[in-house]
C-alpha cells in the first residue's frame, strides 16, 4: 500500500486539557474543544476538523471539474454538519449543502452534487475504514 501523505501527521498534547498540536508538512494546527466542553476554543474540535477535511476536498474537486468544463462560476460554497445515532451499531449522518450563486443552471447543480460525492475524502468516509494502532 501507498501511503497518501508524503510526511506523517504527528499530534501531540501536554497538560492542558483538549489543547493538540497537529504538525503537518508545512507548519502546525492547534485542536481544542470548545470552553462548553471544558476546553478553551483555541483551535478547532475533532469533528470540526473532520468536516473542514471533507468540505476542502468537495470545493477542491468541483473547482477543477469547474475550470475543465469552463463554466463560469466564480465562488461557491458548501455547508456541512453531522447527526450520529445508535441503531444497533453507531451510524453517522453528514449533511452537505451545495451553494451556487443566481443563474447557474441546474442541470449544472445536479452534475455537480454527482461530481461532490466523488472527491477523494467522501469516498474515503464512504467505504470501509480500518485503523491500525500500535505503540512504539
Amino acid at each position: 500500500m501507498k501511503k497518501l501523505l508524503e510526511n506523517d501527521i504527528i499530534g501531540s498534547i501536554s497538560t492542558q486539557l483538549y489543547r493538540c498540536t497537529i504538525q503537518w508538512r508545512n507548519g502546525q494546527l492547534i485542536m481544542d474543544e470548545p470552553e462548553s466542553l471544558g476546553g478553551q476554543d483555541l483551535g478547532p474540535d475533532p469533528y470540526t476538523t473532520l468536516l473542514a477535511s471533507l468540505a476542502g476536498c468537495t470545493l477542491s474537486t468541483l473547482r477543477m471539474y469547474i475550470d475543465r468544463k469552463g463554466w463560469d462560476i466564480p465562488v461557491f460554497a458548501v455547508t456541512l454538519n453531522m447527526e450520529q445515532e445508535q441503531t444497533p451499531e453507531l451510524v453517522t449522518h453528514i449533511s452537505r449543502t451545495l451553494t451556487f450563486p443566481e443563474g447557474v443552471d441546474e442541470a449544472i447543480q445536479q452534475r455537480l452534487l454527482v461530481i461532490a460525492e466523488k472527491c477523494p475524502v467522501s469516498k474515503i468516509l464512504e467505504n470501509k475504514i480500518v485503523i491500525h494502532t500500535q505503540n512504539q
